[in-house]
């Protein structure tokens, strides 16, 4: 546990070298993952640094880094307690069910856990928090949320945690799944952590034409070759210059051919626009989320879409029940209870070849 004004970390569970599934300990030995901390080690010789506090069991440099860099940029950007909005408790609520009492008192995976926009609202609702995240967005998440109770965060790769399966009693994956190399074999694994009657809930990317456009698209092919530090730099650079027209058609949206207008600069400037959808953020933070998720959308590696379909028969194919899956937030959004007594079959599930289309 980490300690309000403390810096030091106990998860809830024996924490497992990810590759021989041997019980780990610190170094120097001690109970508690520290500052002072400067590696977990297994009996088989497998050495993971702790930087920072944070047990790192991947490079810290990955297909991810783009979202490491973004999120450390952005670091409070997000966050419901820094915008002064529920826009995230809403969509975490949502996700959920439609109410957040569910994750009181209960061990939860928070997978790809980026800076922590999820992170605070599941701990200020009383959940006990094993969050993770393949990038270096791990530190701005403990920066968020580290003085927190019940909170532990690692680098980590959330298709090999360093945990037993069914360790869990709510699985949490959102904004996450399309990035990952087979968005099939993710969700597989994510099941195998919810322990048996344990909920898993995850959203995906849909089908959209509009979310991708030519503009988009064509930046996209060079940002994600290009370096995370460049590419973040000329995001900067298209979002500062683009934006003062962002601003020039909403305010004039009402004038004659204005709302055309308007909607023919959507389609051909690569800049997000949350306008329409989140006004209340304000000018400031307006400018701030079009920004990042411009960023986020076109400097992610992998991108993959699904349909409601797609995503109800993968968590069917993985043995889940009371599957519910719909289009709403950022494209598809499900929960799933995995079956009492259920065995840990999805750790060798193999994704088939079908529908991966980026």
């Amino acid at each position: 546990m980490l300690r309000t004004g403390e810096a030091e970390m106990r998860p809830t569970m024996a924490l497992l070298c990810p590759e021989h599934r041997q019980p780990l300990v610190t170094e120097p030995a001690g109970e508690e993952i520290s500052e002072k901390t400067t590696a977990l080690k297994c009996s088989s010789g497998c050495r993971f640094a702790v930087i920072g506090g944070i047990p790192r069991f991947v490079p810290k440099e990955n297909y991810a880094a783009a979202f490491g860099h973004q999120w450390k940029a952005f670091r409070r950007t997000q966050l419901d307690s820094y915008t002064g909005t529920d826009i995230t408790r809403n969509r975490l609520e949502r996700c959920l069910g439609g109410s957040l009492d569910v994750v009181e008192g209960k061990r939860v995976l928070e997978a790809g856990c980026g800076a922590g926009r999820f992170t605070e609202i599941l701990l200020a609702a009383n959940a006990n928090v094993f969050a993770c995240d393949l990038s270096t967005a791990v530190e701005a998440n403990r920066e968020n949320c580290g003085r927190a109770a019940d909170y532990f965060v690692c680098q980590a790769d959330i298709t090999n945690l360093p945990v037993e399966q069914g360790s869990f009693d709510l699985v949490i994956c959102l904004g996450v799944i399309q990035h990952t190399p087979d968005p099939d074999r993710t969700i597989a694994t994510l099941c195998s952590y919810a322990r048996p009657g344990g909920l898993l809930v995850i959203d995906h990317y849909r089908y959209s034409a509009e979310d991708m456009t030519r503009t988009r698209q064509a930046l996209r092919n060079v940002l994600i070759r290009t370096s995370p530090k460049v590419s973040l730099a000329v995001i900067r650079t298209v979002v500062a210059v683009l934006w003062p027209v962002h601003r020039l058609f909403w305010a004039t949206r009402k004038l004659p051919y204005g709302a055309v207008l308007r909607q023919k600069l959507l389609k051909v400037s690569p800049v997000l626009d949350y306008h329409d959808s989140y006004m209340q953020l304000g000018p400031k933070l307006l400018y701030a989320w079009a920004a990042l998720d411009t960023h986020d959308a076109l400097t992610d590696r992998y991108k993959f879409k699904r349909t409601v379909e797609e995503i109800r028969d993968c968590l069917a194919r993985c043995g889940m029940e009371e599957i519910e899956a719909h289009y709403g937030g950022n494209g598809v959004e499900a929960r799933a209870r995995k079956p009492p007594r259920s065995s840990n079959a999805p750790q060798s599930f193999k994704a088939e070849a079908t529908s991966s289309k980026a």
